[in-house]
């Protein structure tokens, strides 16, 4: 007896996992990012980030939000391989 449904079987558990940590990654950055803007001082054009939290919210956030969004494209084009099989 198969209790899936189809939408559920229609994604593999890996690019589950892929979809779910590309979300993951990309919304640390996302939050870092707003942090800097909100609660870390700002930022100015010609001196950047105020604060060491600033900076170190600069840092993850150019880290994880280009890593998140290719995590996140690698995700989806499994994800629609997985759908014409």
């Amino acid at each position: 007896m198969n209790t899936q449904t189809p939408s559920t079987t229609l994604m593999q558990p890996d690019t589950r996992k892929l979809l779910r940590t590309g979300l993951l990654i990309f919304g640390t950055g996302v939050v870092a990012a707003a942090l800097i803007f909100t609660s870390f001082g700002g930022v100015t054009r010609h001196q950047g980030p105020h604060t060491n939290l600033g900076w170190l919210s600069l840092m993850l956030a150019m880290g994880c939000l280009p890593t998140g969004f290719l995590t996140l494209l690698l995700a989806a084009i499994k994800l629609l391989g997985d759908r014409h099989r």
